[in-house]
């Protein structure tokens, strides 16, 4: 009778031993898991974030390209404007020439 309960105590104490070891993989197994998700969701609101910057640059892009447009669209306006301008004064000093020579 002592034998079977040496033996039953052995299988019990190996049973319990099982069961720490099953449950110390468990709960390692569920603190990776922890981990990971918090990693997952890290990961994933930095790269929200630098979507959000990189779409507050491309509206700042957009917005630098509309006003070079526009400047270079005003150069080009008042480049016109003085040849035409220099054109007529290239026109008067000729008339001017002219009429000078006409009085020698």
């Amino acid at each position: 009778m002592n034998d079977e309960l040496v033996t039953q105590a052995a299988g019990a104490e190996e049973l319990g031993v099982l069961v720490g070891a099953v449950g110390a993989a468990g709960f390692f197994s569920l603190m990776i898991v922890i981990v990971w998700q918090v990693a997952a969701t890290w990961r994933a609101r930095m790269l929200a974030a630098r979507e959000e910057q990189y779409k507050e640059l491309a509206t700042r892009y957009a917005q630098l390209l509309e006003d070079t447009v526009e400047l270079q669209r005003r150069t080009t306006e008042d480049q016109r404007r003085l040849l035409e301008e220099l054109a007529q004064t290239r026109l008067a000093v000729g008339s001017m020439e002219k009429m000078m020579r006409e009085i020698e």
